[in-house]
């Protein structure tokens, strides 16, 4: 049987020619709302060899789409040619040091997405752990179809409290692939070559997260799908290679099962990471009768007749606040108790908007001056809950938690064919 993670010919340049901080750029799906951050990106790396050439950011999506894609795939051919070199049967050790000081660890290599499904409901190896927008498919799709190579940005988290996967390589590898600092506050990042039969010994310990023996213990049930990697990040574009892979099968059929688009380059890294941290995304509501709103969150709740852990959320309006306690909740999480009720909220209400937002200071200053907006606070979501809620709830709500900020998030480095 294949495994679900596997080496992968990872494609890299020479890092003794190629400056590796103007190589790295951010994912994609950052600083949507920051083209000043775009441009401070476009003049730093100027006439070097970059990713930025090699992926469309979010933030100009709708813009000249077919101009700006083809442009990209010629310049991804053109760094196939020039810079780009493969590293066969590959997997990389990476070692993440942030702004902060703290340092994520990490696996690279590539993940079968016949094991991956992100519809609603899915019992998959590989599954969402938010719900995915489908609209956000086809713009990503567009540029992936016809590209003949593919950067990752998708980060897969493993449930391994005993930490043994990708701890035990920290300090024990010594050829390095990279080493440089990222540009913009990224902070700084090392990778390691994985030696073949380390790799072996990580892909056997990956196997053994998801025996019945370690279902029952983490989970209390040996009788659940087993869940071995739940997306992290990057969820709608490991979706969006999904959804290619899926086209590619319609039209060459089972030839498919050997295409290289059947996988996705990906970075495991594991919840259990000491330096690994979630954050909560709070809900404020804007253009609701505040009254209204309160009471009949207050209402629905009261007829919850769930067997989750008793819950509470704190709403508030002005210089008001409430702590509103749910005995007996459906959902896992408070956040997916709050986001139930609007979504139902908002579909009676026309004109009632709600959005997402990090930190209680923000929540705290969008609801003061007797605007009239009502803010939701509730406790976030424990590392070691996701999993468990993920098996038993299905994907969370959207915007349920967030891993780092966006200087945080994965910078597109590594590069592999998708193309025969």
């Amino acid at each position: 049987m294949k495994p679900i993670f596997d080496s992968a010919n990872i494609l890299l340049p020479d890092f003794g020619k190629v400056d590796g901080k103007r190589w790295a750029v951010v994912a994609c799906d950052q600083y949507t709302s920051d083209a000043d951050y775009w441009e401070t990106a476009k003049n730093f790396v100027g006439d070097s060899p970059s990713t930025l050439r090699l992926m469309l950011p979010e933030i100009f999506l709708g813009r000249n789409d077919a101009e700006r894609i083809a442009k990209i795939h010629a310049e991804m051919k053109k760094a196939l040619q020039t810079v780009l070199q493969e590293h066969p049967d590959s997997m990389i050790y990476l070692e993440r040091r942030l702004e902060g000081g703290k340092m994520r660890r990490g696996l690279i290599g590539k993940v079968d997405l016949e094991a991956y499904d992100y519809n609603k409901g899915s019992t998959s190896l590989v599954r969402a752990t938010e719900g995915t927008v489908l609209e956000r498919i086809p713009p990503r799709v567009a540029v992936r179809r016809g590209a003949p190579l593919e950067m990752p940005h998708v980060l897969l988290l493993i449930d391994d409290p005993q930490k043994t996967v990708i701890e035990p390589l920290t300090g024990t590898l010594t050829e390095k692939c990279y080493d440089f600092d990222l540009m913009a506050g990224g902070g700084h990042v090392t990778g390691y070559a994985v030696p073949k039969e380390v790799q072996e010994a990580a892909k056997r310990a990956l196997s053994a997260l998801i025996t019945p023996e370690a279902m029952m213990k983490k989970y209390g049930s040996a009788e659940l799908a087993p869940l071995l990697f739940a997306v992290g990040d990057g969820n709608h574009s490991l979706a969006s290679a999904k959804a290619y892979y899926e086209e590619i099968k319609k039209e060459i059929g089972e030839a498919a099962l050997s295409h290289p688009a059947r996988y996705a380059l990906c970075e495991v890294v594991n919840l259990h990471d000491d330096d690994l941290e979630f954050e909560p995304i709070y809900r404020v509501v804007f253009g609701a009768d505040p009254l209204d709103l309160i009471d009949s969150f207050r209402t629905a709740v009261s007829k919850l007749q769930g067997n989750a852990k008793p819950q509470s959320v704190t709403v508030l309006c002005g210089k008001e606040e409430e702590t509103i306690a749910i005995p007996t909740p459906e959902k896992q999480l408070p956040v997916g108790t709050v986001q139930v009720f609007l979504d139902d909220y908002l579909a009676k209400h026309p004109g009632v908007k709600v959005d997402y937002i990090h930190g209680v200071d923000a929540v705290r200053r969008l609801v003061a001056g007797g605007n009239g907006n009502v803010g939701f606070l509730f406790a976030g979501m424990e590392k070691d809950e996701l999993f468990r809620t993920v098996l038993y709830d299905g994907a969370l709500p959207r915007k349920t938690f967030s891993m780092g900020r966006a200087q945080d998030k994965r910078f597109y480095l590594e590069c592999r064919k998708i193309e025969r």
